[in-house]
């Protein structure tokens, strides 16, 4: 059995844990921008934790359901009816076959994440079923295109064949979404010193806008044009997401989920990896600021979180044993 897309969205795509290993042959790494969310969408309808889930962006899709299906919505906060009836995000819900699930648009933040039970059946690609837009791999959804789903295990909850339901429970997002946009953390980069003065000073003391030239490549910075203290004269290196670069217009970029594999604009900073979740959930015109990170502070962090995001996976999945 399927889904259907009826409308496609502002932007919609398959997205996992991404295709990591093959920059040495020019592919990125893609997958979800948002990766806690995604796994506590996968974690919320019982998945593995490796599915792909649909990601939306600023505007979901409205899809028809031709079975029943449990689905789960996180990341940015984003309306969601089937029918007349409103479903909550951060929860379990069940579709009955037939649902037409209306996503719409997003007050707050920039993606949302729908996974569904078991799973959409995408054959992966060099070992994953993100959809790298920038490569080339995969595409955006549009109208008319028509997703299998993987075989489920049904949850055990009386009447969930017959009518829209919503399981009693649900995560609260606040550990997980920056409903309060405070600062990014952000690592000196190897030509961090080559700025000057009242370029390092803004970065770390100033604020930028997220421009509209933004996408799942690069977060594209408006504000202060930032100077380096003479030209450099580079030759192209490694690349990875979180790489703050200096393109000649002076106004810094952030490498995202589609990063290049290789890139030559002076690396002023870099965004510790535990943030770059929080950077991808801006959308055109926030504002984004950001304060200085030694690596031993990031990886802490970092660490801290991982181990809190397996703690609520395991709790989640003892919920789901028992879900009456």
């Amino acid at each position: 059995m399927s889904v259907s897309v009826l409308k496609p969205g502002l932007l919609s795509s398959l997205q996992d844990r991404g295709r990591r290993g093959h920059a040495a042959i020019g592919v990125g790494r893609a997958g979800a921008m948002d990766g806690p969310a995604w796994q506590l969408a996968n974690a919320l309808v019982g998945n593995r934790g490796d599915e792909a889930t649909i990601e939306c962006t600023l505007l979901g899709p409205t899809l028809r359901f031709e079975r029943a299906a449990w689905i789960a919505l996180t990341g940015a906060p984003i309306a969601a009816r089937v029918g007349d009836l409103s479903l909550p995000p951060w929860t379990t819900c069940h579709l009955p076959a037939g649902s037409v699930l209306q996503l719409g648009g997003m007050p707050l933040g920039c993606r949302s994440y729908l996974a569904v039970r078991g799973g959409f059946a995408v054959a992966p690609v060099l070992g994953s079923r993100s959809s790298d837009l920038h490569a080339g791999l995969g595409r955006a959804l549009r109208a008319g295109d028509v997703l299998a789903l993987s075989a489920e295990i049904p949850l055990r909850v009386r009447g969930a064949t017959e009518a829209v339901g919503v399981l009693p429970w649900g995560l609260d997002p606040q550990p997980w979404f920056d409903f309060g946009r405070q600062p990014i953390a952000l690592l000196h980069g190897s030509h961090w010193a080559w700025l000057d003065e009242a370029s390092r000073q803004h970065v770390l003391g100033g604020s930028f806008a997220i421009s509209t030239d933004s996408n799942r490549t690069a977060s594209r910075l408006d504000g202060q044009t930032l100077q380096l203290r003479e030209p450099l004269e580079l030759i192209s290196e490694a690349a990875l997401p979180g790489t703050m670069q200096l393109p000649p217009s002076g106004q810094p970029i952030v490498l995202m989920a589609e990063a290049p594999v290789t890139g030559g604009y002076p690396r002023i900073g870099q965004i510790a990896a535990v943030d770059l979740p929080r950077l991808a959930q801006r959308r055109p015109g926030d504002t984004v600021c950001f304060q200085y990170s030694t690596l031993e502070q990031a990886l802490a962090r970092l660490a801290e979180r991982e181990q809190r995001l397996a703690r609520l996976r395991r709790h989640i999945a003892q919920r789901l044993e028992h879900p009456e």
